[in-house]
């Protein structure tokens, strides 16, 4: 999963930085980056989880992966919707990735503590 996020991560970077340069405002703009940053930075937070998982069969970690998974989707996904779309409601949807996150994060946390 995380080799995958990150291969759309950088799919959808590219296509925004060239694609739309010329299509979205300035303030849209940072909202579809931010959206690819927090893409590629949970991507990488797979790899993370992947290998803990691997090492110690930790539930913790598998939590945490599930949660990322969840962030990358709400949270990048509704930034990438709501600034190709302008649609303003879907900004309702991005705190709840972004919480996904957090428990994501505390989740891999508690996975470092000893069983």
């Amino acid at each position: 999963m995380g080799s995958l996020f990150m291969l759309l991560g950088i799919a959808v970077g590219a296509f925004g930085a060239h694609g739309l340069k010329h299509i979205l405002s300035p303030e849209m703009k940072q909202v579809y980056e931010t959206g690819v940053q927090y893409q590629i930075y949970h991507a990488l937070a797979l790899f993370i989880v992947a290998g803990l998982v691997v090492k110690d069969s930790s539930r913790w970690a598998s939590w945490a992966g599930y949660f990322f998974i969840a962030g990358i989707l709400l949270f990048s996904g509704s930034l990438y919707a709501l600034s190709l779309s302008g649609i303003k409601k879907i900004g309702w949807i991005t705190p709840v990735g972004g919480l996904s996150f957090l428990i994501g994060w505390a989740l891999l946390l508690f996975s470092a503590y000893p069983k």
